[in-house]
């Protein structure tokens, strides 16, 4: 479905949704408790459904209230046989190969658009040698058997945290002490230390390391209510509207938190963009922005919305250590730079790099939205700085994380033609 934005400015208050990844772990660490939680806020995207499903999947019981869901560990792993379907989801996939491998599950996991195509290599190359047997038919399905068995585990840190986290929700449930040995440089270390925080919030913990981390063995998780984080990832794109076109405050957003996303502030500041902190809020202001050098490494995720920032900037802005961002919902190096030439600015792709030169005004038109919530968000944004109007295609893309971000858009005076479909 195609979605069409007329430029605009945006002005107001708005509130950033619940992190997605905070609810992730969140729901993980309460149905690995084996008791009765509380989390909430949570938002019911696509993704978050996909790891709802999977914990009932495995015998954990939940139910959603307003924003707040209870779940009931009290029979995790009493099933011994399960099909996990992760929809799109790659923190879903990851996070649950090795939980269930540590229950001794027997798990066919499934998939669909681009999640079949994400590697898994890094768990086909070491579980097997931990007790767990693996299948894979194109990466997808999957299906595992036997029970995982604690050890040493050499993973490298520039492909995904995502297998890290697995582990570290896994390898505490085990008989023995273990070990996460990183091969290479670690990258979107934030996503790591939201794991391991929230893990401490239900009572496990893990030690870091020279070598990685060290991981005691016969833990368990303790039963908590848990209140989640704002998204930063989802406030980056409000955050950079009122830096192109306004004036917009984001609320509920916790300036204490592991998220490293939270890396928006001094980025946009780092453009030139006129920011101010008060508590849980963060407002920004239309602002001249200048070109920057950007270290994508540990921001992954921030990349579309920061060349649409690059886009309205004097000069021209390096965004380097992109190379991962090839294996996301899209090349979203590629969709990204697609995305700014679609609507007449200019980006190129050299190597591992995204290369964009300011323009004084973007001239609008179509872009392709390739299934992916961050491009068609992204967009979104780019149309306030747009003389004509702009068609996204995939407008369903965002119910994978943020299935009311254009009500939000409108809310603030965004223009769009979704009321005329309601």
């Amino acid at each position: 479905m195609n979605i069409k934005v007329t430029p605009s400015q945006l002005n107001g208050k708005v509130c950033a949704p619940p992190s997605k990844s905070d609810v992730h772990r969140a729901v993980i660490c309460a149905a690995l408790s084996g008791g009765v939680c509380e989390v909430a806020p949570v938002a019911m995207s696509d993704d978050i459904k996909a790891t709802i499903g999977c914990v009932e999947a495995l015998g954990a019981r939940t139910v959603l209230k307003d924003d707040v869901l209870t779940i009931d560990g009290s029979d995790m792993f009493k099933n011994k046989s399960a099909v996990l379907d992760c929809f799109e989801s790659g923190s879903t996939l990851r996070f649950f190969i090795p939980i269930a491998a540590a229950g001794g599950v027997k798990t066919t996991f499934i998939g669909r658009g681009r999640l079949p195509e994400r590697p898994l290599d890094v768990y086909l190359d070491c579980l097997p040698e931990a007790g767990v047997k693996c299948e894979a038919e194109n990466n997808l399905p999957l299906t595992i058997d036997g029970k995982l068995q604690s050890g040493i585990f050499n993973i490298a840190g520039n492909v995904s945290s995502q297998f890290i986290t697995g582990l570290l929700f896994a390898l505490p449930l085990l008989n023995g002490d273990s070990k996460i040995v990183l091969t290479t440089e670690l990258q979107s270390e934030g996503y790591v230390d939201m794991t391991i925080r929230c893990m401490e919030r239900f009572g496990v913990c893990v030690e870091r390391t020279d070598y990685g981390w060290f991981i005691k063995g016969s833990q368990s998780y303790t039963p908590q209510n848990y209140r989640t984080d704002g998204d930063w990832s989802q406030a980056a794109f409000f955050m950079t509207a009122g830096a192109l076109s306004g004036n917009v405050e984001v609320e509920s957003l916790r300036l204490s938190s592991a998220q490293g996303d939270m890396k928006i502030i001094e980025i946009l500041e780092s453009f030139g963009a006129d920011i101010s902190v008060n508590l849980d809020k963060v407002t920004v202001k239309k602002s001249k922005l200048k070109a920057i050098d950007i270290d994508a490494s540990q921001i992954p995720d921030l990349v579309p919305i920061l060349a649409v920032a690059a886009s309205a900037a004097k000069g021209k802005t390096r965004i380097y250590n992109a190379e991962r961002l090839r294996a996301k919902e899209s090349d979203r190096l590629q969709s990204t730079a697609d995305m700014i030439n679609a609507l007449g600015g200019k980006a190129e792709i050299v190597s591992d790099e995204l290369l964009i030169d300011g323009v004084r005004k973007l001239r609008g038109g179509t872009v392709k939205g390739y299934n992916d919530h961050r491009i068609v968000m992204a967009a979104s944004v780019a149309a306030l700085k747009c003389e004509n109007e702009v068609t996204i295609t995939d407008r369903e893309s965002i119910n994978k994380s943020f299935p009311n971000y254009f009500e939000e858009y409108e809310k603030l005076g965004g223009k769009t033609d979704v009321n005329l479909r309601r």
